[in-house]
């Protein structure tokens, strides 16, 4: 309910004003720690004669043309009313902390969106009488000066160079590995070109609208996941914990992918790739293949089974520790530096697989693949798995629910077109898994056409010698289908591949340069949404950031320890396989039920137009409200069945067979799976009880700047009043 306006006087005399007709002291900008010579303004130091009115002016008129009720006849409820916020204010003084950090980018995103004119006229209209323009608001915390009294300057939050910069940081988040080495895969496995239909069907119903949510959340909220979450409801405060704890897993392991990409990445150097053939006459090398054995062997060393541990290789060791100082190098700054490399890390994997794409569909039977990746098999369909695989893809292939988005979306401009930006960033995401489907079974197409010449050849010596025994059974889509996924895809049949190739070790270094830096980009995503949640939390004042990624880089170092032994790769597939999936869905799903039952549907709605200047139609609509969350619910209980009809195994390379062999997890490794998933999940019900029995005293969310009355100028937007059916079917639980 909204509360109702204080009378000026009454206000007066909560600040500790002596004459209750006397208006508040606006705050002054030296007061804030700003110079009268000189300002930081984007990161370069101007004249403050060269800056923005409304910054002349002090921060004080930030927040009156921000505020969404700077007229007496708005009715428009708001965050924070001054009865509500007044007992943080001293009596006599100002607190600063009651103050939102400022966006440096508020100008320049008022330039950008063509809104020069409305920002003219409102710092204009601001400059006649400030305090008349101050009024009675309910929204603006004021700030009364205190003779003596030293203001600290308020923090700026960081932004994106350009919107460029922006789009190619969530495109390179959302495009990860899994587009290269698991869409292919599932694709095959699934009825081939059949597959793209559910998949498409899932994008649509589950994908984007999440994916939406999230980027039209940050942007709007201006905060990590953490405190945007928290912003919503103090009871959903955990979904932001919980995110930043699976992005702090994942990517515990994740960046492991990346430690081994860039040992094959040094060893590509050589002349003659060291998985060309084996080292000799060992046996467990000529009963697999060179591949393999370079892989099992001599890159992990691993055991036969996840009880038999063995002691650290070095240089796994090394390759990790050279992974997490490159992680770190490119986080130091934030997105500051981050941003820069995206430039890079983004495009150079699309530049590899072009040459990659016209290298393939010119060898020997690349349409062998081709044909076995498109040609639909519909009779597929009708299988739940392949719809439930189809469900997962698209869920994590985006990237939601890791808090990524939601951080890297709090820093874009408030007027920047979040929806645009979900639709084009998702369809380039899935038009690169279909790209990267053609350019893996071109080349996979290649290696089973040869290897079914060289057994042709086999069965035709012996039947020119007149054997009867030792024929082999001789078949393309075999072969194409042994090739797997993961990391048998990348680092055994795709190798085996580039062996065949002219040139080899070209074609390697730029295979593993592509994977390293795909890795890279989503790595950047998942501890940018732990950093920013971390320091939105504010449990330790004046905390930077470069030091926070340095520990959490140091932490995640020596946790990635447990993956350098010879058990390790088994300790990888356990973290692969529990430490995301369950959890994820659950965020996913208390997200979408906190923002359209506890926030509001259409409160959200009416957010999303001050922004993009549209609202979002019905379509988002009931697929945010429904459709969405009863899909997410179906494909949890449909993973919890599978789950409990079959027992938890793992695949174990017996190196006396020179083959996997399927072992059932101990109870040890069970005990991990679940304290990987109760260490996410259990945030969510634990903040929701300790805020609601007040168990622990909480500091209340301070919202960011949102320019609100400005943007419904801009738009020239009125209040939006929903028809009877949109009450009854959408609006139901809202207080309209």
């Amino acid at each position: 309910m909204e509360k109702p306006l204080i009378h000026e006087a009454a206000a007066g005399r909560r600040l500790g004003k002596e004459s209750t007709s006397q208006r508040p002291v606006l705050c002054p900008a030296p007061r804030l720690g700003f110079t009268s010579q000189s300002n930081m303004y984007h990161g370069k130091a101007r004249s403050r004669d060269h800056d923005p009115p409304r910054r002349q002016m002090g921060r004080r008129n930030q927040y009156s043309y921000d505020n969404p009720a700077l007229s007496e006849s708005n009715s428009t409820p708001s965050i924070f009313t001054v009865e509500s916020s007044s007992s943080l204010v001293h009596n006599n003084g100002f607190s600063p902390d009651l103050f939102p950090p400022i966006r440096r980018d508020s100008f320049e995103s008022a330039v950008e969106t063509g809104s020069r004119k409305s920002w003219r006229e409102s710092t204009e209209r601001m400059s006649e009488d400030p305090a008349k323009v101050a009024g009675t608001s309910k929204d603006v915390l004021i700030g009364v000066e205190k003779e003596g009294s030293s203001q600290e300057s308020l923090e700026e939050r960081d932004s994106w160079d350009n919107k460029v910069q922006y789009l190619l940081a969530v495109v390179g988040y959302a495009v990860g590995l899994g587009n290269v080495w698991r869409f292919p895969y599932l694709a095959q496995k699934n009825g081939g070109g059949a597959f793209l239909i559910p998949y498409t069907i899932m994008l649509a119903v589950e994908g984007i609208p999440i994916f939406y949510l999230e980027l039209a959340v940050g942007q709007r909220l201006r905060k990590g996941a953490i405190g945007a979450w928290n912003q919503i409801s103090p009871f959903l405060g955990g979904i932001g914990i919980a995110s930043a704890m699976v992005s702090f897993w994942v990517g515990l392991y994740y960046n492991t992918i990346i430690s081994w990409c860039l040992y094959y990445l040094v060893y590509s150097f050589r002349s003659t790739l060291p998985w060309s053939e084996c080292p000799g006459n060992v046996t467990e090398c000529t009963m697999s293949s060179p591949t393999t054995y370079f892989w099992y062997r001599e890159t992990l060393n691993i055991s036969p089974s996840v009880d038999e541990r063995g002691s650290l290789n070095w240089w796994v060791v090394v390759s990790l520790l050279a992974a997490w100082i490159i992680v770190f190098l490119c986080m130091v700054k934030g997105i500051a530096s981050s941003g820069k490399v995206v430039y890079v890390t983004a495009t150079f994997p699309y530049l590899v697989l072009v040459i990659f794409f016209f290298r393939g569909v010119t060898l020997e039977g690349f349409e062998e693949g081709l044909k076995h990746f498109f040609i639909p098999d519909f009779t597929r369909l009708g299988d739940p798995q392949v719809w439930l695989e189809a469900a997962t893809q698209i869920f994590f292939s985006l990237g939601v629910a890791f808090g990524g988005l939601i951080a890297f979306s709090s820093y874009m401009p408030v007027r920047n077109n979040c929806y645009k930006d979900a639709i084009l960033v998702s369809v380039i995401n899935c038009g690169t898994s279909v790209f990267a489907g053609v350019v893996i079974f071109s080349i996979l197409g290649f290696k089973a056409t040869q290897s079914f010449k060289a057994c042709n050849a086999h069965n035709d010596l012996l039947w020119s010698q007149n054997k009867t025994v030792g024929f082999l059974t001789c078949d393309i889509k075999t072969e194409i289908e042994k090739s797997g996924s993961g990391t048998g895809l990348a680092f055994i049949a795709f190798t085996e591949a580039i062996n065949q190739l002219p040139a080899a070790p070209v074609w390697s270094v730029l295979f593993f340069l592509m994977l390293l830096t795909l890795g890279l980009d989503s790595m950047f995503g998942m501890l940018e949404g732990v950093v920013t949640s971390i320091i939105d939390m504010n449990l330790i004042k004046n905390l930077r950031k470069d030091v926070v990624a340095a520990v959490l880089c140091l932490v995640s170092l020596l946790l990635s320890f447990c993956f350098a032994d010879s058990a390790g790769p088994y300790i990888f597939v356990l973290f692969d396989e529990y430490s995301g999936n369950i959890p994820l869905l659950i965020i996913a799903l208390g997200e979408l039920l906190g923002l359209t039952y506890m926030y509001g549907l259409k409160r959200f709605s009416d957010d999303i137009e001050l922004m993009t200047g549209q609202r979002p139609n019905y379509y988002w609509l009931i697929m945010w409200k429904y459709v969405s969350p009863i899909v997410i619910i179906i494909i949890f209980f449909a993973s919890l069945i599978k789950s409990m009809m079959s027992a938890a195994t793992y695949e174990a390379w017996n190196p006396s067979i020179a083959d996997n062999i399927t072992l059932e997890w101990p109870a040890w490794c069970k005990f991990i799976a679940s304290l990987l998933i109760i260490t996410s999940m259990g945030w969510i019900p634990l903040v929701a009880i300790v805020k609601k029995f007040n168990i622990i005293k909480w500091k209340p969310e301070t919202p960011a700047e949102f320019p609100e009355e400005e943007l419904k100028a801009e738009n020239e937007i009125k209040p939006y009043i929903p028809s009877d059916r949109e009450r009854k079917w959408l609006y139901w639980l809202e207080k309209l």
